[in-house]
């Protein structure tokens, strides 16, 4: 069994239940996102990717472990 609503009153529920778009940021780009990456040094760039990779390696788990071990591990070899 399902209710048929006019469409005037599923207007107004989406309206009211809805949520409105931010305010701030609505012109940045990709580009801008990525610019402190982009800009960074050769050194702090692999450290960056290093991280985010071990970041997507945890994401399979439904626990992530010792994330902040293997950071802290990739940061020590980068600077030796």
């Amino acid at each position: 069994m399902s209710f048929q609503y006019p469409d005037i009153a599923t207007q107004a529920i989406s309206n009211i239940l809805s949520e409105n778009r931010s305010s701030y940021q609505t012109n940045s780009a990709l580009s801008d996102v990525q610019e402190p990456i982009i800009s960074a040094s050769p050194e702090v760039r692999r450290i960056i990717e290093r991280v985010l990779q071990a970041e997507k390696d945890k994401l399979y788990m439904k626990n992530p472990r010792n994330i902040n071990d293997d950071i802290l591990k990739i940061i020590k070899e980068e600077v030796q």
